[in-house]
């Protein structure tokens, strides 16, 4: 069994600041990491390997830099790791991630055959949650998104069964082989590096795949190029100056407490009160 997972290096969100005057993204002295949604694909990936045996492939598409992030992944147990880099994938979209993403893949089923890949439900820079659909429809693979845990893999039969959440609850599916998932976070707990692991994964041999290497045949789908989408402006929410407004319970009823706090909604939201007598009269 061969999985790939796909993952990405992206800024730690937790330090991003925003300039006050150009409204862009300040990435000097941040520190980059390993998307926290892609370790939860990763931790199910290897966890089949476990149960199963076979070949866990970690792919990236992204700066030299990122090699480090692939290392991080191969200290985990992932058996290989390739780095998509090229000047010409600069600027790239989810539409255009996806495209380059999907050759490379293909490239790795070329030299051993894929069975399953692997995405988190989205990453923290653009939590769009488009390129693991974009790259399952680009190679038409069957899609599985927000799994929140594998019941059952068949490999004989080639067939795999999953919990999935939606709105309305928990969805039970099966398909066939070969298929991409996207795992939902808190689905697993990623384990610990082994120092051997870590020794490892320090003097490992990353491939590295240009646009060549990675088969792209149309080089106007990748970087700025195949982009369409445009970020016309990057900001930072505004602080809310009114104050929290403190009720107290000692000297006012609970309902007229509910009374008086529904009144100032109504009186901020004039049109609410009416939506609301439609909507339950209907």
């Amino acid at each position: 069994m061969h999985i790939v997972v796909c993952i990405k290096q992206v800024p730690d969100s937790a330090q991003i600041r925003v300039h006050p005057v150009t409204n862009t993204i300040m990435r000097q002295g941040v520190p980059a990491i390993v998307n926290p949604y892609d370790l939860f694909s990763l931790e199910e990936a290897l966890r089949l390997k476990d149960k199963f045996g076979g070949k866990v492939t970690v792919i990236c598409m992204g700066p030299p830099q990122a090699e480090e992030a692939l290392r991080k992944c191969v200290s985990f147990g992932a058996d290989d790791a390739v780095l998509v880099t090229d000047r010409a994938f600069a600027g790239a979209d989810t539409l255009a991630t996806s495209y380059a993403l999907a050759a490379a893949i293909r490239k790795l089923n070329s030299e051993q055959k894929v069975d399953m890949v692997f995405t988190g439900k989205q990453t923290i820079d653009g939590d769009t949650a488009q390129v693991g659909p974009g790259i399952a429809k680009r190679m038409g693979l069957q899609l599985l998104t927000y799994v929140s845990r594998i019941v059952e893999t068949d490999l004989e039969a080639g067939t795999i069964t999953v919990e999935r959440r939606g709105e309305g609850g928990v969805q039970i599916l099966k398909t066939a082989l070969p298929c991409l998932i996207t795992m939902l976070e808190n689905t697993n707990e990623m384990r610990f590096a082994s120092l051997p692991s870590m020794i490892h994964a320090a003097a490992y041999q990353v491939r590295k795949w240009n646009k060549d290497d990675a088969g792209i045949e149309d080089i106007s789908k990748i970087g700025l190029k195949g982009s369409p989408t445009v970020v016309s402006r990057v900001f930072g929410p505004t602080p809310r100056s009114e104050k929290a407004e403190m009720v107290n319970l000692e000297t006012s009823s609970l309902r007229d407490i509910s009374l008086n706090l529904l009144q100032s909604i109504f009186t901020v939201h004039p049109t609410l009160e009416q939506d609301l007598v439609e909507k339950f009269s209907a």
